[in-house]
């Protein structure tokens, strides 16, 4: 990535003293780009983690290391390390995916990964459960289909996100191809991930040439990009660090309006740490797409925090220095004034579940996955179905961003062969059995793997959501669709904060409640109920739901309706919120 400022200036944290970094900055500049000593924990006999470096550094690789939490307990009782496992992320630029790769990924889940598979709510796919030892095949395997890990985690851009439309239209299809290109540009370049996973020597010894924007740092904390589609902002645009907008005219992608400053993680008791929204920045034609990716990630690369971690992300470097003065560091960047942004509208940001074809006369087949987790389980063998489909080879798979999956791009005259296969292993192509609220629903993985949950999500949601259907049909709701999201601590990675319901983790049991965002993701929520169990999560709903159903404008989603009626205030100020 070619970058506007000199290397004075890309040098500016670097050339700090040692001292006045986050020991995680200090890691990064002593890692030999991102290799450590990684190699070596792989085959440590004595024990099946690595060490805590070098753990941080191989989320660079796309892997954290875990351990069970359903056993830590009992193996600390018996004297025993806990049972270490390790998540592994994949790179997949808008979600797209042959055949031919999701035979491989299902393969590898099968043989190293429990038998399971997750979607993401980033439009891609992790393992879970898989042992140190077999990481090296795990990474071949993926290589085998054209699949990688790099930055799928770590302080660097993340997968990029591109909008999924059920009917493919000839501008999703565009702005796809951009997203993809995104992808390839801002990926890291450091041969230390060839050399730690399949023993490739570099030519030379790794030097200041090998990451020729990143440099020896990287960016001061991870960095999400996505492109949306209007009317549908199934990415969650104002959610994502750098967001762009596509603007078309007749079909034809024009530009984009760029947004900056997204992000939802926030740190439980810690009220300098919040949630933001995204504020639109201005717009750009698509020739100049990839400078622009470049000056605005150059900035926060600048001028990030590099002493406070938890003020590191970008949405704090945009409040700290101001909207215009980003904007006039990013055209300084550029080169040339950013245009006054487009005019746009939202309608949605969920999935449009269900069969449709395409602009281009194929079919697609969009299904609702709960919480995106892939398995068999009985009467109903998913894993098994979604195996067979690909084996014919007729369907591209296209993870969404908020778990589903889409079967697409099959000829006409071969939808009975999927239809076919759909009955067999009972995947249903409809979602009659399901409320409107079940299918606006998602959740992060939280227990027993990630070792940042503080509670039940994925778990616990579905469970949740049956009780809180009871009261949608007392109160005529069942069809009514309200967006609910789960999390099992209050770092955001299934986008709590812009739901009409939203919960995040406090204790074992324990939830803060939120409600009032936009059901389009345009506004963040607000914080209802602080630390309860389920009785008074459920007794609010129904009060709030009851009054929904009574008082209701025709047309009125639920987040508006709680707003206007005041019972949370609005969030305002800044596009963000403390507690």
């Amino acid at each position: 990535m070619a970058s506007s400022l000199p290397a004075t200036d890309r040098s500016r944290d670097i050339s700090q003293p040692v001292e006045k970094l986050a020991p995680e900055e200090a890691l990064k500049v002593g890692s030999d780009y991102l290799a450590g000593s990684i190699a070596s924990d792989l085959i440590d006999e004595i024990t099946l983690a690595v060490d805590e470096n070098n753990n941080k550094l191989m989320k660079f690789h796309g892997i954290y290391m875990q351990d069970d939490r359903d056993l830590r307990d009992e193996r600390r009782h018996q004297k025993l390390e806990p049972a270490y496992t390790f998540m592994l992320r994949a790179r997949m630029p808008g979600g797209v995916c042959t055949p031919e790769q999701w035979l491989g990924i299902d393969r590898i889940a099968r043989d190293f990964g429990n038998d399971q598979l997750r979607l993401t709510t980033r439009q891609t796919f992790q393992f879970h459960y898989l042992i140190r030892d077999t990481l090296r095949d795990v990474m071949t395997g993926l290589r085998d289909v054209g699949i990688d890990s790099k930055a799928a985690c770590g302080d660097v851009a993340r997968t990029v996100m591109s909008g999924v439309n059920p009917g493919l239209s000839k501008l999703h299809k565009q702005v796809y191809e951009q997203a993809r290109l995104t992808s390839e540009h801002v990926i890291h370049r450091t041969s230390a991930y060839e050399e730690v996973w399949f023993g490739e020597k570099p030519a030379e010894p790794r030097g200041e040439h090998e990451e020729p924007f990143y440099g020896r740092q990287y960016m001061p904390r991870k960095f999400k990009i996505g492109f949306a589609v209007p009317p549908s902002n199934d990415i969650d645009i104002y959610s994502q660090d750098l967001g762009f907008i596509a603007v078309s005219s007749r079909g034809k992608l024009k530009g984009f309006n760029i947004t900056v400053g997204g992000g939802m993680g926030r740190t439980d008791r810690a009220p300098e740490t919040y949630p933001r929204l995204a504020d639109v920045l201005g717009y750009i034609d698509v020739e100049h797409l990839l400078p622009a990716v470049d000056a605005v990630m150059a900035v926060q690369r600048d001028y990030g925090a590099r002493d406070v971690r938890a003020h590191a992300r970008f949405k704090y470097t945009v409040d700290d220095k101001g909207l215009d003065w980003i904007r006039q560091a990013v055209e300084a960047n550029l080169g040339f004034e950013l245009q006054p942004a487009k005019k746009y509208a939202f309608e949605s940001n969920g999935d449009l579940l269900g069969w449709v074809t395409g602009d281009d006369g194929l079919e697609h087949c969009t299904l609702y996955i709960e919480n995106g987790r892939i398995i068999n389980r009985p009467g109903r063998p998913l894993m098994d179905g979604l195996r067979a489909i690909a084996q014919t080879g007729l369907a591209t798979f296209r993870m969404t961003p908020n778990q589903g999956l889409i079967l697409s791009d099959i000829e006409p005259k071969q939808r009975h062969r999927v239809e076919a296969l759909m009955r067999t292993f009972k995947i249903e192509p409809t979602t009659k059995h399901h409320s409107a609220l079940r299918l606006n629903s998602m959740a992060c993985v939280a227990l027993p793997t990630c070792a940042l949950a503080m509670a039940e999500s994925e778990r616990y949601l579905p469970e949740l959501v049956t009780k809180i259907e009871v009261l949608l049909d007392n109160h005529g709701l069942r069809e009514e669709p309200i967006t609910i999201r789960m999390t099992g601590c209050p770092n955001g990675c299934a986008r709590p904060y812009i739901a009409e319901i939203g919960l995040t983790g406090r204790a074992p049991g324990k939830y803060n409640l939120y409600l009032g965002a936009g059901f389009h993701g345009e506004r963040l929520n607000k914080m209802l109920l602080e630390n309860v169990g389920e009785p008074a999560i459920l007794e609010a709903l129904d009060t709030h739901l009851g009054a929904f159903a009574k008082d209701r404008k025709p047309g009125e989603h639920f987040g508006d309706f709680v707003v206007r009626t005041g019972v949370v205030p609005e969030v305002k100020e800044g596009r963000h919120f403390n507690d």
